[in-house]
């Protein structure tokens, strides 16, 4: 079983180590990960300039390979050679915050684990729902835990090449996490805000801020499920096709 480590935090990041370290318990694991911090860069494809990759060494002394491009990308070009060996499975995170709801539209790390579907292996991304405003270091044990909890189902079981699971770990010891609930996206609620600033030129320029987004823990979503003190996983797949409104569209006169 060969395993490819990725995230949208960086290869530097915490939670990447603390994924490769509980994912070579399963299997062989290479680490393709971003050179800098790609969070909620989407689904990205760099077509448009040259991707250049550095080989570096993480905090445990393992190798790894960072290229300058978006979690996607370090996916893509892994599966298209940049990795010789055959790749089973494709791990994403540990990102430090939940993505739920819309957010796996924003997520670096939900599409890494898309990009893997597309090229018909499966994908599993990982996210922590740790406190927005957590004043420390974090502590990545139980989503490497229950990452490799996951991956151990999706490797045991013939599941589907373009499988894709967004998989969210509330912030809680082991111990205390109830167990795992399969459930559907839930709904993020936004308050973001443009700020507008000036430059040393009086020049305008803007920022988008505002408060931490929340979500409504509706039961058998995402974000129920965290509340709950459940794993959350959720199964996606990247046909956004609305049927009950395709079939409505289909009664509209079109002449």
């Amino acid at each position: 079983m060969h395993i490819l480590v990725t995230n949208d935090d960086g290869v530097t990041a915490p939670g990447l180590l603390a994924l490769a370290t509980e994912m070579r318990k399963l299997g062989k694991v290479t680490v393709v990960a971003p050179d800098k911090n790609w969070s909620a860069s989407g689904h990205v494809k760099t077509m448009h300039r040259p991707l250049r990759v550095k080989q570096v060494t993480l905090a445990d002394g393992s190798p790894a390979l960072a290229p300058d491009g978006a979690p996607s990308d370090c996916v893509a070009m892994a599966l298209l050679g940049l990795v010789p060996e055959k790749i089973d499975l494709v791990v994403s995170g540990i990102n430090p915050n939940a993505n739920i709801g819309h957010d796996v539209t924003y997520s670096g790390t939900v599409t890494a684990a898309m990009e893997a579907a597309i090229d018909q292996i499966p994908g599993i991304a990982v996210s922590l729902d740790s406190p927005g405003d957590h004043p420390c270091s974090l502590n990545y044990e139980s989503a490497a835990h229950f990452a490799r909890v996951v991956a151990k189902q999706v490797i045991d079981r013939e599941t589907p090449t373009n499988l894709i699971l967004s998989v969210n770990v509330p912030y809680l010891p082991i111990s205390e996490i109830k167990g795992i609930q399969i459930t559907r996206q839930g709904q993020r609620i936004y308050r973001d805000e443009l700020i507008e600033r000036a430059d040393p030129r009086g020049k305008a320029y803007y920022w988008i801020g505002g408060e931490w987004p929340s979500s409504e823990p509706n039961q058998g979503s995402d974000s129920g499920a965290l509340s709950d003190g459940y794993v959350s996983v959720t199964p996606l797949h990247l046909d956004l096709t609305d049927y009950k409104v395709k079939e409505e569209l289909n009664q509209w006169e079109w002449e």
